[in-house]
């Protein structure tokens, strides 16, 4: 075998990651994954979850990317408790699954390059403004808590121009507090954000959001009506499915989302609707899930509205696609295809034979 063949194998396993173990604080789980050639970087993740509240603080090597320490009943976290050589490269943060009713406004601020940070399922009640301004965060997960009033100035992070994700599902919130017009600090870029299973009776102010996607799930929504998505023309993936009580649709209440392309209202029994002039304005629109809603509407009346529809969901599983009947030739100059959605319910293909096409 000539030597280039030979050597390469060797080459791409030195290159690719390797994982290993090494001496870690005791209870804690040090899991070291090293790359480059010949192993010459090496990135190390400790697990100190499930040991109790006297675990912090805890020494961390310095070459730490991720540090979990969820399900530890810790009732308070501050600067103290997150400091230290290792702290200094932390990219991933779990705090997760704990008994924390709050956080102190720095505790996160001498963590420089956090990118990810879990504090799901605890009991935070409040939000320091401000919280996330010294670590350029990506990812924010902060469901399953009692938070009830959010101010989206709060996730402000170190770098205002990287895409964040945040997670505020499952808390009691029932506002959200716009980001002021005249703040010394811009908006946060927040491109994507749930907030499903809350309390929001109106869907809140996020125009100066760069939001693309939006989940509104489970929220006692009163109506959706002109004005409710204003400042929103970015948005392409929006779910309101599983509203609570009695929704309604308005007339033109999409109008404003030139860019969406997924709309999901399935699981909406007792939505109403104004016709098909609810779906107004959505030119780009391209799936739309209308499953579990009761809502059937008439084919040609969606089509005038939703001229980029590809596939749409109604009643129980029946899934609609565009069809485009090219009509017969040779065609006249001035006519066009007719388009047409055709609709299929699986438990009549599944009655069907194997073999029936």
């Amino acid at each position: 075998m000539p030597w280039p063949l030979l050597l390469l194998p060797l080459l791409l396993l030195a290159v690719s990651g390797a994982q290993t173990t090494r001496p870690c604080f005791p209870g804690c789980q040090c899991e070291v994954e090293t790359f480059g050639l010949f192993d010459s970087f090496s990135l190390t993740r400790v697990d100190c979850s499930g040991l109790g509240p006297h675990i912090v603080p805890v020494p961390i090597p310095l070459d730490t990317a991720h540090l979990d320490l969820s399900s530890n009943r810790l009732e308070t976290v501050n600067e103290s408790v997150l400091a230290g050589p290792g702290y200094t490269t932390l990219a991933g943060l779990d705090l997760s699954h704990n008994l924390l009713a709050s956080i102190s406004p720095t505790a996160f601020s001498r963590l420089r390059y956090l990118e990810s940070l879990d504090i799901s399922h605890n009991g935070l009640a409040a939000l320091p403004a401000e919280s996330f301004t010294s670590s350029p965060l990506s990812d924010v997960n902060l469901s399953h808590n009692r938070l009830r009033e959010v101010s989206v100035s709060a996730f402000t992070t170190h770098s205002p121009g990287r895409a964040l994700h945040v997670d505020l599902s499952h808390n009691l919130i029932h506002r959200l507090v716009p980001h002021p017009a005249g703040a010394s600090l811009p908006a946060p870029a927040i491109q994507s954000l749930n907030l499903a299973w809350n309390r929001l009776r109106t869907v809140p102010d996020l125009r100066d959001l760069p939001l693309r996607y939006l989940s509104l799930d489970g929220n006692p929504l009163a109506a959706v009506g002109p004005g409710a998505f204003r400042g929103l023309a970015g948005l392409t993936h929006l779910s309101l499915g599983s509203l609570q009580g009695l929704p309604q649709l308005a007339p033109h209440g999409f109008r404003e989302l030139q860019g969406l392309q997924v709309l999901d209202l399935s699981g909406n029994p007792k939505l109403k609707w104004a016709g098909a002039e609810v779906f107004s304005g959505l030119g780009s629109l391209q799936e739309l899930d209308l499953s579990g809603t009761g809502l059937v509407p008439l084919p040609e009346m969606l089509l005038v509205h939703l001229p980029a529809l590809q596939s749409i969901s109604v009643g129980q599983g029946v899934r609609c696609r565009r069809l485009v009947r090219e009509g017969a030739y040779p065609r006249q100059p001035v006519s066009s295809p007719k388009v047409a959605l055709h609709c299929v319910d699986p438990r009549e293909r599944a009655a069907e034979s194997p073999n029936a096409l």
